[in-house]
């Protein structure tokens, strides 16, 4: 969930700074994130190459829980410690594990994964990292401490995405053709100084950490938007994201045509368009402590 998120409209969960800003919007993009990526996220956690069903789980930049409830259905007898920065994600998570009936299989930690002293989180056989390692400050130190809290033999699963979504088709808006790429690099050099491990190989990382990788894996993503409601709101709030780092750099014209895609009462808006759908890219990455 991730997920914090201070400074960039990437979406995902998050363990370390707090979010300062619009806690709930970026709860909300993280529960239509693992929505509409259900299925996705879901066949990472079935390929896992695990040498056994794991008891103790820890998800790290657990977000609103998206990775923590697909590990619970994916292992029936696991606990998982969902750890975030964020206490209204945890809240949130709580709250989501009481609703399933599965409150008494879910702990939260509270913490900063940024900081060189992590709290007591046990000793888990699988942690679980989505899009949260990117915005590690320090991730070698962050990787060494994984590699340290692992029970031996245990598995760490990094998942990151290539970059934001993309919703759009190439020639939309019919006004302004491109505008969603453009708006994109508008973004790139907002992202290169604030989060330089997005899109990074975790791979070598890994390995200089101790790790042995075992295995990677990128899945593409392709969902039409006629699946489900969901992704009108999905791109609607991922655009909103996009256009606060992108407005400075991006022209009156783009800039006309981007408020009319986040105008929930425009023709044009992306509730209203029958041609969106979400490309993106997964990959992750398994890596065992020795």
């Amino acid at each position: 969930m991730t997920p914090g998120h201070e400074h960039s409209p990437q979406h995902g969960s998050h363990g370390h700074r707090h979010e300062q800003h619009d806690d709930s919007g970026q709860a909300e993009i993280l529960e239509l994130d693992a929505e509409v990526l259900a299925e996705q996220i879901a066949e990472i956690t079935a390929w896992l190459p695990l040498k056994s069903e794991p008891r103790q789980i820890a998800d790290l930049g657990s977000g609103t829980g998206a990775g923590t409830f697909a590990l619970l259905d994916r292992f029936p007898d696991a606990h998982v410690t969902a750890v975030d920065a964020s206490a209204g994600h945890l809240q949130l998570l709580r709250e989501k594990a009481c609703a399933r009936g599965v409150r008494d299989r879910v702990s939260t930690v509270q913490a900063d994964l940024d900081s060189d002293r992590w709290p007591d989180l046990g000793t888990p056989d699988l942690v679980w990292a989505s899009a949260s390692m990117h915005h590690m400050a320090h991730p070698e130190r962050a990787l060494r401490s994984v590699h340290e809290l692992l029970a031996p033999g245990g598995l760490f699963a990094v998942v990151e995405l290539d970059g934001f979504p993309r919703f759009l088709p190439a020639d939309a808006p019919a006004e302004r053709p491109g505008l969603e790429d453009r708006a994109h690099a508008a973004t790139d050099s907002f992202h290169a100084e604030h989060v330089p491990h997005r899109g990074a190989d975790w791979g070598p990382m890994l390995t200089a950490a101790g790790f042995g990788v075992e295995d990677e894996r990128t899945i593409t993503v392709n969902i039409e938007g006629a699946r489900t409601e969901a992704i009108g709101r999905y791109a609607l709030g991922s655009l909103q994201r996009i256009r606060s780092v992108a407005a400075p750099a991006l022209s009156a014209e783009d800039l006309t045509a981007l408020d009319a895609l986040l105008d929930a009462d425009d023709p044009n808006s992306v509730l209203r368009r029958d041609d969106l759908a979400v490309r993106t890219k997964r990959t992750v990455w398994a890596a065992r402590r020795a």
